[in-house]
């Protein structure tokens, strides 16, 4: 899992530690993820890829915010209740093209920005799930 950004002599930073860390991490984590499923859930770009949810969005957003705190770099909270995340093979079922893959990250990006995120954060951020986005297509 991704959770360092620089690495600079023995030090490191996450992306948790850029969203604040233990004081302030979680929270912009939940924040950002109730948003992008708001997005997905309103926005009719995203209709395809909302089309691939559940009705009641309640499990996929706590487990997308337990996956993004420890690949941030935070507690580890999806491993401990669900173990390794075999995010492609969760996705399989599902078919993902580029057209959802770009999807998914307009619904992020979309997040993002309404969250406020500064753009040198949003940028890094946006290319390493870019890269996650893009291992999911299977189509």
């Amino acid at each position: 899992m991704l959770n360092k950004i620089e690495e600079t002599g023995s030090s490191s930073t996450t992306f948790f530690e850029l969203l604040g860390g233990e004081a302030h991490g979680a929270e912009k984590l939940r924040h950002l993820v109730e948003a992008f499923y708001d997005v997905m859930d309103t926005d009719p770009k995203a209709a395809p890829i909302r089309a691939m949810h559940a009705a009641d969005l309640t499990s996929a957003r706590e487990k997308l915010f337990m996956f993004l705190m420890g690949w941030t770099g935070g507690p580890q909270l999806y491993i401990e209740r669900y173990g390794h995340p075999m995010l492609r093979k969760r996705h399989l079922p599902f078919a993902i093209d580029e057209s959802a893959r770009d999807q998914w990250m307009y619904c992020m990006i979309k997040a993002m920005h309404q969250q406020g995120f500064d753009e040198p954060l949003m940028i890094k951020l946006s290319e390493q799930l870019y890269g996650i986005a893009d291992f999911m297509r299977n189509q």
